[in-house]
């Protein structure tokens, strides 16, 4: 009984030690988003889904929920900001060629059709970003729209 007593203390010892350790915060500016805004010009139904659903993890602007700190909890949800921006990042849009944005909006619109995105470890927790099935339509009509876009757009030779 004393074993398990000593191995229950050391782990919560190790526990509280490891509340003052965490990943560093994506805690950029709003301002990152607005070449990718300007670019896109989606309508405004389509700007409030962005910022409700997309932003935290695919832009370098992240609303951190209470939860977030607390260890380990903090690097599970820092993985996944750094997966979601390395898969789709509006923050980082102006440095991209046409054929990589048209590749992200044809990737966009499988995910969202398909109901992928947002995760669903997502929307435990945000439930504001269950997408309807009309905001779904919104969003996948507006990236067709760019993707539409950037195919008119001359290609480099």
């Amino acid at each position: 009984m004393k074993l398990i007593k000593k191995i229950l203390l050391a782990l919560l010892l190790v526990f509280v030690v490891a509340q003052f350790f965490g990943p560093e915060k994506n805690l950029g500016n709003l301002s990152s988003i607005e070449p990718f805004l300007a670019e896109t010009n989606p309508p405004e139904d389509v700007k409030l889904i962005l910022k409700e659903t997309c932003y935290d993890c695919h832009s370098d602007v992240t609303r951190y929920p209470w939860y977030n700190n607390i260890t380990p909890v903090n690097y599970w949800l820092n993985d996944h900001v750094k997966d979601g921006k390395k898969h789709f990042n509006m923050s980082n849009w102006e440095g991209s060629s046409v054929k990589r944005k048209d590749h992200k909006f044809e990737e966009l619109i499988e995910m969202v059709e398909e109901k992928e995105m947002p995760l669903e470890s997502y929307t435990w927790t945000h439930s504001e970003a269950k997408l309807s099935d009309n905001q779904i339509k919104s969003v996948v009509d507006w990236a067709k729209n760019v993707r539409m876009m950037y195919a008119l757009e001359p290609k480099p030779e």
